[in-house]
């Protein structure tokens, strides 16, 4: 009996540790939300839609220009988390930020909003060029983000997130954005989506 229950707890265990080996090893996504199609305008005045970003992993958020709070520090994240990327050799990516105060946010805005910053604009776009409804629809739908006028104010609601996007245009995972910034773990798990999309 005792000579059975020995052997029963070293399968057991040899499972477990097969198990964890498992759950170790690639990426693992917390959420599966589709991006619904986009088409908007870039920083630049380029066309950027959800079909230019398909093959890439790409990180989003939503800000605006005019933002007296949480915009300029997730933005400053974005910037430190590039420079991690660049130090781990981490070239294939994008950033997407979209604006949430698209008849104020011009493409010319929203370049000298980004020049404020050391970013490199070859792999991020900021978009405008659309009704606030269409990013209201597209933050709740696609990302379960809260999109919102202020009354009396040209403030905006919005989410403080960082969102992680496979290259199926799917979310698959969130960040805090604004303040205690995960950054290892959100350039190994890009790392991971990277590799798995080569395989």
């Amino acid at each position: 009996m005792a000579l059975k229950r020995k052997a029963f707890l070293s399968v057991i265990g040899f499972m477990m540790i097969l198990l964890s080996a498992c759950s170790n090893s690639g990426f693992q996504a917390d959420t599966n939300y589709k991006v619904g199609n986009f088409s908007f305008i870039n920083q630049k005045g380029d066309t950027v839609s959800l079909d230019d970003l398909k093959g890439k992993v790409w990180i989003a958020d939503f800000i605006f220009t005019n933002c007296e709070t949480v915009c300029p520090p997730m933005t400053f994240n974005l910037t430190k988390l590039q420079k991690e990327l660049k130090d781990e050799g981490v070239e294939d990516y994008r950033i997407v930020s979209f604006s949430v105060d698209p008849e104020n946010d011009t493409p010319e805005k929203l370049s000298e909003y980004i020049g404020n910053f050391e970013a490199n604009t070859d792999k991020w776009d900021l978009l405008t060029g659309y009704e606030f409804d269409k990013i209201k629809n597209l933050a709740e739908k696609s990302f379960k983000s809260v999109v919102a006028n202020v009354s009396d104010s040209d403030q905006k609601i919005h989410g403080t997130s960082f969102y992680l996007v496979d290259q199926e245009g799917t979310v698959v995972k969130t960040y805090s954005g604004n303040s205690d910034v995960p950054y290892d773990e959100m350039v190994s798990d890009m790392k991971a989506l990277i590799k798995e999309g080569k395989k």
